[in-house]
């Protein structure tokens, strides 16, 4: 998420504001619409939904064109999971402008089955919905799933739709570090020692 830190201090300093503590992670489950939807209420600025996410995935597009990484080992755990026949998707908050040069530019893209964006349903991390639409276009279901996530939000929703979920580490959600664990089925730094899904 350090993409989106520099983005809501760079979009929020450009209108003489500051990033209050916890608004990241408030809006980093949610969709782009409940996102620009809850940053409009927030700081009460005068200006359209549709001009804010412009604005966003103006700001976004090069960095996850060039800078985003993956965490780590995270390569070698898809890779590993291909190789035993295991389906793959992501469900993600951001749009297709977003997420496919950012799995391009890491060369991981051709390794999924299905990718789902909040942008295809109606809400969006907070709610199980995204991750559902995974589990469906996969062809299996929600309890044949497991989930990696970090952000408690989401762990929550993934949870209750059935899924095994486990929390990863991402140092801008360290405050919730403890919430997350007492919610995840088990916590992760990185991907080296990842689940092997049982064979089915």
């Amino acid at each position: 998420m350090d993409v989106w830190e520099k983005i809501d201090i760079d979009f929020l300093n450009k209108r003489g504001l500051s990033v209050p503590n916890g608004y990241i992670n408030e809006i980093c489950a949610r969709s782009f619409q409940k996102a620009a939807e809850y940053t409009i209420g927030l700081f009460g600025l005068d200006e359209k939904v549709e001009d804010i996410i412009i604005e966003w995935n103006n700001m976004a597009i090069h960095e996850y064109s060039c800078n985003v990484q993956l965490k780590p080992y995270a390569r070698e755990y898809l890779l590993k999971l291909k190789s035993l026949g295991v389906k793959l998707a992501i469900a993600t908050g951001l749009p297709r402008v977003l997420y496919t040069p950012a799995l391009q530019n890491n060369n991981i893209l051709q390794l999924f089955d299905t990718i789902c964006s909040t942008d295809e349903v109606n809400y969006g991390k907070e709610r199980p919905d995204v991750f559902l639409l995974a589990a469906e276009r996969l062809g299996v279901s929600p309890k044949d799933c497991i989930v990696f996530e970090d952000v408690a939000p989401a762990i929550e929703s993934s949870k209750k739709a059935g899924m095994k979920v486990y929390g990863i580490y991402d140092k801008y959600c360290e405050m919730y570090k403890t919430d997350i664990i007492n919610i995840a089925d088990g916590y992760l730094y990185d991907f080296c020692n990842a689940p092997i899904p049982e064979k089915r």
